[in-house]
């Protein structure tokens, strides 16, 4: 069905994200060999969340991957940070050796709109997809850029605004690329690991921490009045160190925590506070 996109100002322009496309005859075994999710069996048209990441099992770069049509093979679009798409092509051209695989950043010829509220039944020329991770989202768009931007009216703030408010975290705000297991960001949460699938990198550290039930720390909602202090300051309860905010809007923030000094600090009744704002709630993935 061929309708238009209609401009919204529930459908944002995300500046902050980039395009790599994946193709190629064996490139569905390519990307399921590296990747934290099953992306064999995904559809035409279906998404998933995953990471790429380092031996050690933390989280180099995460991505939204969405299965589209191809002639020859298999075709995905890899929905990511735009400061990273290059690195990440690099990284996943490192992993290509002999592979009958296409690696392109298309970030300069596409763009990614995010639909919340109603999404539009079709977009030519693009893709729309459900976003996977958590279905209060709503939906995305891979579209040329130039009819993105155009699309995209809407505030990309009230976006990310929805985001915070859902207790979703975005990589690069709310935790360090390289510095974050897979559970620490919340992605076994947000459907972005699969447990029962083959090896990938990083795999054996992810499994072990599961079996061993060890997340220390996870990303929380704060709720708080007043303005927001800025990311990366401490989260105090009395002199101890709770962990650092991440991102803000309309009196929520992400939070980066250690739950085992949360908990004591709940049990203790201690106040919480972030550079003299009181949190008053706190609300646990």
């Amino acid at each position: 069905m061929e309708t238009s996109l209609e401009m919204t100002p529930y459908a944002a322009f995300l500046e902050d994200r980039g395009v790599i496309r994946v193709s190629g005859p064996e490139a569905g075994a390519f990307l399921q060999g590296l990747v934290t999710n099953d992306v064999a069996a995904l559809p035409i048209g279906g998404a998933r969340f995953a990471a790429l990441l380092s031996p050690q099992g933390k989280i180099l770069f995460d991505f939204l991957v969405l299965r589209v049509p191809a002639q020859d093979g298999a075709a995905f679009l890899l929905d990511c940070a735009a400061a990273l798409a290059a690195d990440l092509a690099k990284r996943l051209g490192f992993y290509r050796l002999r592979a009958k695989v296409g690696i392109a950043d298309e970030s300069a010829d596409h763009g990614v709109i995010a639909f919340w509220g109603e999404a539009p039944e079709n977009a030519p020329g693009g893709f729309i997809y459900a976003d996977p991770r958590d279905a209060r989202l709503g939906h995305r768009a891979i579209l040329p850029r130039a009819k993105a931007i155009a699309v995209g009216e809407g505030d990309a703030a009230a976006y990310h605004a929805h985001r915070i408010a859902l207790g979703v975290p975005e990589g690069g705000a709310d935790f360090a690329y390289g510095d974050a297991f897979p559970a620490d960001a919340n992605m076994d949460l947000l459907n972005g690991l699969d447990f029962e699938k083959g090896c990938y990198v990083g795999q054996e550290v992810v499994s072990r921490m599961r079996h061993r039930s060890s997340v220390r720390k996870r990303i929380v909602r704060l709720s708080y009045s007043g303005e927001a202090p800025p990311p990366g300051t401490p989260v105090m309860a009395g002199e101890t160190t709770l962990g650092v905010l991440g991102s803000s809007a309309a009196g929520v923030a992400l939070a980066a925590l250690r739950l085992d000094r949360l908990e004591e600090a709940q049990a203790e009744h201690n106040k919480i506070i972030c550079s003299g704002t009181v949190v008053y709630s706190i609300g646990l993935p």
